[in-house]
């Protein structure tokens, strides 16, 4: 066990404000890339020099790139400890950089995915296994809060990127410095990592405590369903047993997977959307996954506590909006128009991911929430996938617009759906326990 998990009466529990210093800013550093990507897009499309088409396709290595670090990544943050999220941070610049001065052509272009897909697979596994060991230490809504930082951190960069790229600053020039944005965070990030830690018997408080708390959960989960995982449950047979095909953590990831679907769709398209439908500029162009995350931003940082209180309802509310906000989008007469299906599909799905990823953390033992987590977003990673890899294939064999048609109606399956299965899901992880 590394140092990291280790108890030690000399490093006690961070508690309260402190608790929430690194995934605060390994979620930061996160958004700052992601928005710096979409407003880049449109800039990297025609550095390369491929239709949508090729570029939807180029986005799918993104994911395959992600897949497989996901995967592997929750075993190693349970292994080496939790300052292993500042590292892949810094690789994650690392890649943005070579993508942006290499990408010349579509080969080019999807070795760079490809890299970036790898990196950012891995970060994403290794903070929210940080965010969710923050947040059984406090029993804070922090998971949602920090992905509420994620969405502060896509408004400032995307915003400055499209103002860098306004001003002719080349593409490279533009992702140095949000490079050093991002390595400024995750230097923060490993410096207050290394103290969080949860000793074994206040990892048992908490989850009697979110065991509580999810006894209010609407009727959904019962009482006993956030205890501690019994001696039995915490070795390899018991880990195997969870992520099997009708686990309660592959079907929440499925459930997730939707919503990522969507929500990348948007972040990933809105700056194109925007300069192709209405001939933007690119600074005009960057409002769009601006107002995107300033959006999802605003309902994770207000909505935060209902995540944990009420998953049910923030789940089908979170559904409706986003295919409201994808149809608004999909049919928008006007930039504004089509900032407001923007902002709705933002607040649809702003909560969706953590609040899931919240819930199905429950009564984990904390020296595995890396590889929980890690089936889980691995798993919902394929939303993320297919996202934006949908939109252009459907707009190459119809029409931008019709794409995101497309997407609203991701929205409606996942409306349908999220209520039945989120409680079999807890039923299930009732009956495993």
């Amino acid at each position: 066990m590394s140092s990291d998990m280790a108890p030690s009466a000399s490093r006690p529990l961070l508690v309260g404000a402190r608790a929430a210093y690194a995934p605060y800013a390994a979620f930061a550093a996160f958004g700052t890339f992601w928005g710096a990507w979409g407003a880049a897009l449109p800039t990297l499309r025609t550095q390369a020099g491929v239709s949508e088409g090729h570029l939807g396709t180029a986005l799918l290595f993104v994911g395959l790139g992600a897949l497989p670090a996901m995967a592997l990544t929750g075993r190693a943050v349970d292994h080496f400890g939790l300052r292993v999220a500042a590292w892949l941070l810094a690789a994650l610049a690392g890649a943005g950089l070579l993508i942006t001065a290499g990408a010349d052509g579509m080969v080019l272009l999807v070795i760079g995915m490809l890299v970036v897909g790898a990196a950012s697979g891995a970060a994403d596994v290794a903070i929210n296994t940080l965010a969710g060991r923050a947040e059984h230490a406090t029993t804070k809504p922090l998971l949602t809060r920090s992905h509420g930082l994620f969405s502060v951190g896509v408004v400032i960069a995307s915003l400055s990127t499209g103002a860098l790229l306004g001003a002719e600053l080349s593409l490279l020039g533009a992702f140095a410095v949000v490079a050093a944005v991002m390595l400024a965070l995750a230097t923060v990030a490993l410096l207050t990592s290394t103290s969080l830690h949860v000793p074994a018997h206040q990892g048992d408080a908490g989850a009697r405590v979110d065991a509580r708390e999810g006894a209010r959960e609407e009727q959904v989960a019962p009482a006993g369903s956030g205890a501690a995982a019994p001696r039995g449950a915490r070795g390899w047979a018991g880990l195997l047993r969870r992520i099997s095909p009708t686990s309660p953590l592959l079907v929440v990831g499925l459930v997730a997977a939707l919503a990522y679907a969507i929500e990348n769709a948007h972040q990933s398209w809105g700056a194109v959307m925007l300069t192709d439908v209405f001939a933007a500029s690119p600074q005009l162009a960057a409002a769009a996954p601006a107002t995107f995350a300033a959006s999802a931003a605003v309902a994770r940082l207000s909505l935060a506590p209902l995540s944990r209180s009420h998953p049910t309802a923030m789940l089908l509310g979170g559904g409706i909006l986003a295919t409201a906000g994808s149809a608004v989008l999909a049919t928008a007469p006007s930039v504004a128009v089509a900032l407001v299906g923007l902002v709705l599909a933002a607040l649809g799905t702003a909560t969706l991911f953590p609040t899931l990823l919240s819930r199905s953390l429950r009564g984990t033992d904390p020296a595995q929430h890396g590889r929980a987590t890690s089936a889980v977003a691995a798993t919902a990673y394929l939303g993320f996938l297919l996202g934006p890899a949908y939109v252009g294939l459907l707009a190459e064999t119809s029409d931008l617009r019709g794409a995101l048609l497309g997407v609203a109606a991701l929205g409606l399956i996942f409306t349908l759906t999220a209520a039945p299965i989120s409680a079999w899901a807890a039923k299930r992880a009732q009956t495993a326990r």
